[in-house]
């Protein structure tokens, strides 16, 4: 496992993306079964923002829409041989992205457009992006 070492920070940031969503995921069940909603139902009336149960049911919405495709360009990132200053930057930022961006749909923050909320799911998105293309440089240049 010496070989994935220099990718600690990585490996950090998809473990806590992980147990993150698994944190937020009772949370917003919690959340949603205080107003009387069925497991897996979304408080569809509340689309303003308006109900915390709402805002929490999408931060774990998105957060869980994000996770497979972080997973998926991180590990092809590492396997490649990317350079393990940026993958790890990639990944670390990713993540805080992501806790950011959680915050601001708890909270309540911004618009739903051309927001803080945008914002961040847009940076979240480009490291994802960023990661994407670090794998395949570097698969084809290996």
């Amino acid at each position: 496992m010496e070989a994935f070492a220099p990718y600690g920070h990585a490996l950090v940031a998809l473990a806590a993306t992980a147990i993150f969503g698994l944190l937020m995921a009772p949370i917003a069940g919690m959340r949603k079964a205080a107003l009387g909603l069925a497991p897996g139902a979304e408080p569809e009336a509340e689309a303003d923002y308006a109900s915390p149960a709402y805002r929490w049911h999408r931060a774990y919405l998105n957060l869980a829409e994000s996770m497979g495709f972080f997973a998926a360009v991180t590990v092809a990132a590492i396997l490649a041989g990317g350079r393990p200053f940026w993958v790890n930057l990639y990944a670390s930022v990713f993540f805080v992205s992501r806790v950011v961006m959680a915050v601001i749909h708890i909270r309540g923050l911004g618009g739903a457009d051309r927001s803080l909320r945008s914002f961040a799911y847009a940076l979240g998105m480009l490291m994802c992006v960023l990661l994407a293309l670090t794998a395949i440089i570097n698969g084809f240049a290996g």
